[in-house]
This record gives structure tokens, sequence and C-alpha cells, in this order.
């Protein structure tokens, strides 16, 4: 999702700085794309399971700014991480990933932001309905949800809004890539859902860019749910 989610934002006429953990052959990739709009892109490492590498990427956010893209700010943040695992020896990993990191990462970017600005957190379907075998994950969702208000709430005076888009069972490589790859998951996922399939990585990035757009100008500390419709 994050591909589709720099790709809309792109396609939207936004310079892109996007992020990766390990893939820097596909993160190139994306960049390589979108500079063939005529836009610009960059591709930095981050690892938002360590927090305490935040202030490094971020001292490198503010010299790729100003050497790639002759600013000293970014517009928006999008906190977007998934992770597939849900162990109890990973659990703290996963809290760091899905909690601690879109706090951090927001409150230590605040000075690089410009006012006005947007920052989505990305939450799941799973913080409304429950599915065995994801309790840490969408409890995890369920706590960026309410710190999506505050956040709202506490930013405001910046004039920054916050919003929470949460994705229903999409076609990536979350979970080993079940929903995509298994069709008697995808079957039951399409059985469910109101639209009648499982969703799709464009079905997320187009509602994100729309959440950092003038047109969501008066939109803030809302959770919107992108799932088709799913268990209604």
């Amino acid at each position: 999702m994050g591909k589709d989610m720099a790709m809309s934002l792109a396609h939207k006429g936004h310079h892109v700085v996007l992020t990766y953990n390990s893939r820097d052959d596909l993160a190139k990739e994306v960049v390589s794309e979108i500079q063939t709009m005529g836009l610009k892109a960059a591709a930095l490492q981050l690892n938002v399971a360590d927090p305490s590498t935040f202030d490094g990427f971020l001292t490198e956010l503010g010299t790729t700014l100003k050497s790639e893209f002759g600013s000293d700010h970014f517009d928006f943040l999008i906190n977007n991480a998934g992770f597939s695992e849900t162990t109890e020896e990973q659990f703290d990993l996963l809290m760091n990933i899905h909690f601690k990191s879109p706090f951090f990462l927001t409150q230590k970017s605040l000075p690089m932001m410009k006012e006005g600005g947007s920052v989505v957190n990305v939450s799941s379907g799973l913080a409304r309905f429950s599915l065995p075998g994801y309790s840490a994950y969408g409890a995890m969702k369920g706590g960026i949800e309410t710190l999506t208000k505050y956040q709202a709430r506490e930013l405001g005076e910046k004039g920054i809004r916050v919003n929470v888009v949460a994705p229903g069972a999409i076609e990536t490589d979350f979970g080993g890539g079940a929903v995509r790859d298994n069709a008697d998951l995808n079957a039951y996922v399409s059985s469910v859902t109101a639209l009648g399939r499982a969703g799709l990585p464009n079905d997320i990035g187009p509602v994100v860019a729309y959440l950092c757009s003038e047109e969501a100008k008066w939109i803030t500390g809302q959770r919107l749910e992108a799932s088709g419709g799913m268990f209604l």
C-alpha cells in the first residue's frame, strides 16, 4: 500500500520522500517512476521498529529536503507501517511499529512540518471488528485511532490536520500475502464485503492522497474506513 500511497500523492502533483526498511531496490523503482512524471522524489532508509533511530533519520531528511527539494520543511506525514507476525517475542516490536512509532515520529517531525500540513495515520478495520489471531495488532490499531483524536486536537493550533485511514482486508504481503494468495480466504473476504471483493492497494492510496488535499481542508480528527463495506 505504501507504493500506491506515494504514487497517488505524486499524481496529485506532490513531490515525495518515501521510506523503506530493507528493500532499497523497490524503493528506488518507485522513486524513478515518480521522477518520470516530472516530479522530485527520494527514498530514505527507516526502521520504525527502533524509535532511537528517528533523530538520525530526521537529520538525513533535513539534508535531503535541502539538497534534493530546495526546502527546509515538508507538508504531509503518512504513518504507514506493517508487520505480519503476532508472537509473544515480537509484541514489543509490534508496539513500536504500530503505536510508539507514529507517536514519536510525528512529535519529532513537527519542527520540519509546515503549518497547515496534514498527518495521516493508518489503522485497520480490525480496530472495529475482531478476528481470531489479531488481538495484539487490532488493539494497537485501536490505540492509534485514539491517538489520532488527541493529535488532531493538540496540533490544531498549528493548522495541522490529523486523520486516520482504516483499510479492510487488502491483497498485499501482510500476513504472508494470505488475502492475496489464499483463494479460500479471498473468497471469504469477498463474501463479507458489501462491494463483493477483497481490497487492492490502489483502493487505499487515493484516500490518503485525498486527506492531504485542499478538498479535505476542513476534515480533522476523523476515522475513515476504506474496507468496501466489510462486516457491515
